[in-house]
Order: C-alpha cells, then structure tokens, then sequence
C-alpha cells in the first residue's frame, strides 16, 4: 500500500484558507494527482486542508473523508522563550537552542517527558492521533503489531490523505518509530509537497512502511514555481521577508 500524506497550499490562516498562490500551487498538484489510480482520499477539518483536496477532488469527481485527528497538531505549550500573547499555539515551535539542550527530545520513549508537554497532554493527543492512523490503516488491510503491521488483505492500493506539517511529522514518527521532535525540526514539507510512504512485505504477512520521497514538491518545479517559504525560517539570520520566529 501506498501512502501519499499531502500538506495543504500555502496558507491564509487569517480565514482558514488558500493564498492567491496557494490556489494556484493546489491547481498544479491537482495536475499531478489526478493522474492516480487513488482507492481514498481524507481530509482535515480545517478549510485550507479541505480547499487544497477541492480540486484534485473535483477533476476527479470524487469525495474524502473528513477526519477530526487529521487536523493540525496544537496542543498550545508554555515553550520558552516564548514571546506571543498566551501560550505557544502549536506544540513543537520551539526555538533551537531550547529543544537540542534537552536529550529526552531525541528519544522516542521519552520525547514527551518535558514538563510543558505534560501540562499541555501534548503525548495524550498524539496517542489520540496515531490509534485513528493505525484504525485506518487496518481499514485498508494493515494491522498494527508492536512495531511492525500484520498485512492481513496485502494490496497496492493508494491513499491520499490532505492534511498539515505537524500531523504528518506525527503520523511518519509513529511509522518510523522516531521522536516526532526531531522529524518537526529535522525535516521541511512544503505547501502542497507530498510525502510518500510505501509498505514493504518481505515476508508474507509481515509489513513495514518506508518513507521514499518527503516534501517532494516537483509539480510545482514542472511549472517554474519555486515553493512557498510558508515552511521555513529564514536562512539567514535578518534576510529581508523571511521569518524568524
């Protein structure tokens, strides 16, 4: 089975939606994906997920399913050096310098031990997120056993899931059996990239998934777009229009 994770078009979040540009990123990966034989689609809750998935959907005349564990992963935290008003509104922003200092954060079993984590239920929500990903997954055939998936119905179906950069560094720690940290801080996924992961049967009955491609963003390449910098901080500390916190 194939698992394409697709991170939305690049953001208003003032209206919970596209950019001018993110529509037009969405368009171009509607190109792309639209070519697929896909067996399901789901989708977040939130509107810039379900507009970046209208029109792949549309050109497809297909519908997805709605999933609440799909939306972004927020659980607000008292990270340090916080400087917004109230608390830090997604869970894994935190600035280098905090996060590296700590080695519990590399650590699969115990990257949610940090005090704010714990008063925030930041590892609760993850088990939330991950036992839906794992009933999914056995939807389609693929049972979750301690670290490895029984392929109990072994197809070569495709899946497409429209979701956000947090929840997709969620879902490929749980596949991979890493720290999340590390993936939120390690990897970039572009607005509209697409990730794929693809289960290997070496033995029957017997499954893993492997990440072959993160972030790949080459429809917008076959289109001259560079991607959006929704995605990072800036390369340089100071460059002008580019983010630092």
């Amino acid at each position: 089975m194939k698992l394409l994770i697709v991170r939305h078009g690049d953001p208003d979040y003032s209206v919970d939606s596209l950019t001018e540009r993110g529509w037009v990123e969405a368009e171009y990966l509607s190109e792309r994906l639209s070519k697929l034989d896909v067996a399901a689609f789901y989708v977040s809750p939130l509107g810039r997920a379900k507009d970046t998935a209208s029109l792949t959907l549309k050109k497809m005349n297909r519908t997805a399913e709605e999933c609440p564990w799909l939306r972004e992963f927020g659980p607000p935290v008292a990270r340090p050096g916080w400087k917004g008003p109230g608390l830090c509104p997604v869970a894994w922003d935190w600035l280098p310098q905090d996060w590296t200092a700590d080695e519990r954060f590399y650590e699969e079993a115990r990257w949610f031990e940090r005090d704010v984590f714990e008063d925030a239920g930041v590892k609760q929500e993850y088990d939330r997120v991950v036992e839906n990903f794992d009933r999914l997954l056995a939807r389609h055939g693929y049972e979750r056993d301690g670290r490895i998936y029984r392929a109990v119905r072994p197809n070569n179906d495709t899946i497409v899931l429209f979701c956000h950069f947090g929840v997709e560094c969620v879902l490929l720690s749980h596949l991979l059996g890493v720290s999340p940290m590390v993936l939120w801080h390690g990897i970039c996924a572009a607005p509209t990239s697409v990730t794929t992961v693809i289960s290997e049967e070496r033995r029957p009955g017997v499954a893993l998934f492997r990440a072959n491609a993160i972030g790949d963003i080459s429809h917008l390449y076959a289109h001259g777009m560079e991607p959006a910098f929704a995605a990072r901080f800036c390369e340089c500390y100071g460059n002008e229009g580019e983010r630092c916190d």
